[in-house]
């Protein structure tokens, strides 16, 4: 839950450049929808996790740093099943137009695809269906973002 509350965040993250970035209106309600589909979804996990004690973002893992090392070279965090890496992220905030367009559809649909291997992981895991609230919720992210893929896929398709 921790880490897809920061998966989700990313994709509230995208949903915000849309509207300074483009005219395609079928875009615009597309990312109004998943932008306020992933808040709702983050406002659930925070409290799900809230009510069993459960901090809302995962604890930091000490950095090994010898010394002499070059931090610059190396990223600060380990990106998740299909998060966007920081050059897609700048790539997408300097586009505009039809080329913001195709970015944005082709990231979000890396991020969807991420989110649902997150979700099989969590199925895989033992005991995880022993939570009914937490697999009626993993479903409904399973079954929500499996059809935003499908729109994206079309809306991308018509843009080529």
């Amino acid at each position: 839950m921790q880490g897809m509350i920061m998966h989700h965040a990313q994709a509230v993250e995208m949903t915000a450049l849309i509207n300074d970035r483009t005219n395609n209106e079928n875009l615009r309600l597309l990312g109004a929808r998943i932008g306020h589909s992933q808040a709702d979804e983050m406002k659930y996990m925070e409290r799900w996790l809230q009510l069993r004690g459960e901090p809302a973002s995962p604890p930091m893992a000490p950095m090994q740093h010898t010394p002499g090392m070059d931090m610059s070279k190396h990223q600060h965090h380990t990106l998740m099943p299909g998060m966007l890496s920081p050059e897609q992220m700048d790539a997408l905030k300097n586009a505009k137009g039809a080329e913001f367009d195709r970015l944005f559809l082709a990231g979000m649909i890396q991020h969807h695809r991420g989110a649902l291997v997150m979700v099989t992981d969590l199925f895989n895991t033992a005991g995880a269906g022993q939570d009914s609230e937490l697999f009626n919720f993993a479903t409904e992210v399973e079954s929500g973002q499996s059809s935003e893929i499908k729109i994206m896929e079309t809306l991308l398709g018509s843009r080529s």
